[in-house]
């Protein structure tokens, strides 16, 4: 079970202390918005620069950006993992293959009502699959239960087509929900205020990982 911080949670002015408290995140979770695919802006690739060379921990970047098919090869040039939305992106199969030539790990990401279907053969290829279980845009949403379906058709093709990708959720993840989400199938869990909310970040992740494996 991968617990991955989302920075969207952190103190901002304090980045490099923020990072330095959840070392034992299996990866950090970075939501990368522009204003024009979700309601939001939060920061460019010039940022994610700077915090990646006070990180020990790999990078998880979540691209809810309007043109991931000029910018998810730049990110991937900084990080480990790029995650970018199907709904936004104009050649899905061209971006991942852009990403996995640079080294890093490709994945995809879909909204609560976008379905699975017509995203089914690009699995074989991806290394995660982002489910969201809230509208993307805004932290500190609460958990959609209706996803909990989704979560599970996506389990039952990963195993289908490539179980050794990564089935990850976001939006709304906490000590409870995190249950339901592990029992649906999921592996890989963003968690925002629940790990940076807390009084000892690192214990927050340990009692996550616990919930979700049990």
């Amino acid at each position: 079970m991968r617990i991955n911080p989302s920075i969207l949670s952190a103190d901002f002015a304090n980045m490099t202390a923020e990072l330095a408290k959840v070392e034992t995140a299996d990866m950090i979770h970075v939501d990368v918005m522009d204003s024009v695919f979700v309601p939001n802006l939060t920061f460019g690739l010039p940022v994610v620069e700077n915090w990646r060379t006070v990180s020990k921990t790999p990078f998880d970047v979540h691209l809810m950006i309007d043109d991931p098919d000029q910018w998810a090869p730049k990110y991937a040039e900084k990080s480990e993992m790029v995650t970018f939305h199907v709904e936004s992106a104009s050649d899905p199969q061209r971006i991942i293959d852009r990403i996995r030539e640079l080294g890093t790990r490709a994945g995809i990401a879909i909204k609560p009502g976008t379905p699975l279907e017509p995203y089914k053969e690009l699995i074989h290829q991806l290394d995660q699959l982002l489910v969201m279980t809230v509208e993307p845009g805004f932290g500190g949403q609460k958990f959609m239960h209706e996803v909990l379906s989704k979560i599970r058709q996506a389990r039952e093709i990963i195993d289908e087509e490539n179980p050794s990708c990564y089935l990850q959720v976001d939006g709304g993840i906490n000590s409870e929900t995190i249950v339901l989400a592990s029992e649906a199938g999921a592996d890989t869990f963003v968690a925002g205020s629940a790990i940076f909310g807390a009084e000892d970040p690192e214990q927050a992740i340990h009692q996550l990982r616990v919930a979700a494996s049990r």
